[in-house]
């Protein structure tokens, strides 16, 4: 029995598991579901919604009213944080990596919709975000205003709750579904979801293994980011695990150009799952683990998934990251 923490109920739970029919991997023989975690809510579609739960209710627990967060000018973390914000009666204030562009689309224009406040720093300035947020819960505190500062992605030691608690909803997915998946498979970015996998894959006794797909930094900056949010977590919230015996595996040689750069193969594959399934993927996040789990099941025993039978894949959402990629397609 795990003690969650004070938790809001803002996504719709539990989501579908459902597995592919139509599209096939030639020569390859495994099956592979979906965690439809991208219809967790509409207009905040996507695994932050998990993670946002325990971060609000953290900040309603210290009395704040405003939130600021931080992320890519496109960041699906960000556009949850501000369209919960709005429905919750938060303000949010919302620092974005890089240049203010001529046209809002995309999560970007749902920040705006639903009225966060939204200061750009440019590249070569952000390695000094955490700073400037610092600097800027100074100022609401000097207005009178409380404010709470969430990392990128919601991946911190609150954050890490949000897929501990999906684990217990994919335990009573497998038993309803007679499934005993080999792989739990995720992109990473931020690297919370895969920690919360990774820690409740042991703490529910789950039989599948975690694989992560990077699509920004190197595994070795997951392997220590993630041990040392669940070194807090432990001592957050007082939990037994040993972090040192954490099977922390991200598999590299997907990324390709940059974060959020995608290939032209990355875009075949999203337009191929939409054709056959009517799946939709993102360039950013799931398009990329998608087809690096594609590519390593294609390997056989000599990828990272060997043995693979039954793999699950947990669809993190970022929808609306599509629209200011459409030019990625080829019917366009």
């Amino acid at each position: 029995m795990v003690n969650y923490p004070r938790r809001l109920q803002l996504a719709r739970l539990p989501t579908p598991l459902t597995p592919l029919t139509r599209f096939k991997i030639p020569g390859v023989d495994a099956e592979i579901w979906i965690k439809r975690d991208e219809v967790t809510g509409t207009e905040v579609s996507g695994n932050k919604i998990r993670k946002l739960e325990f971060n609000l209710a953290d900040a309603s627990e210290q009395g704040c009213n405003t939130v600021i967060t931080c992320g890519g000018i496109q960041s699906n973390h960000c556009r949850a944080t501000a369209v919960m914000g709005a429905r919750l009666g938060l303000k949010v204030h919302l620092l974005l990596r890089g240049e203010e562009p001529e046209v809002s689309t995309g999560n970007l224009l749902m920040d705006y919709l639903c009225g966060a406040e939204v200061t750009f720093i440019p590249e070569n300035e952000w390695s000094g975000h955490a700073e400037y947020a610092a600097r800027l819960q100074d100022s609401y505190a000097s207005h009178g205003d409380r404010a709470l500062f969430i990392p990128i992605g919601a991946s911190d030691e609150v954050g890490l709750w949000g897929y501990i608690a999906a684990c217990e909803e994919l335990k009573e997915d497998f038993a309803q579904h007679g499934l005993t998946p080999d792989y739990l498979v995720t992109a990473t970015g931020s690297g919370g979801t895969q920690a919360g996998l990774i820690v409740g894959s042991q703490l529910f006794d789950l039989p599948a293994e975690v694989r992560a797909f990077n699509v920004s930094d190197s595994a070795s900056y997951f392997d220590r980011k993630i041990r040392e949010d669940v070194l807090l977590w432990k001592q957050r919230y007082n939990m037994e695990i040993d972090e040192k015996a954490l099977d922390i595996q991200t598999v590299e040689g997907y990324l390709g150009e940059a974060y959020g750069v995608a290939g032209p193969e990355i875009f075949d594959l999203i337009a191929e799952l939409g054709r056959t399934e009517g799946l939709l993927l993102d360039p950013v996040y799931t398009g990329k683990a998608f087809y690096g789990m594609v590519s390593e099941l294609a390997k056989g025993e000599a990828g990272r998934l060997p043995g693979a039978r039954q793999v699950v894949f947990v669809h993190t959402g970022g929808l609306f990251g599509l629209f200011p990629q459409q030019h990625g397609f080829a019917f366009n």
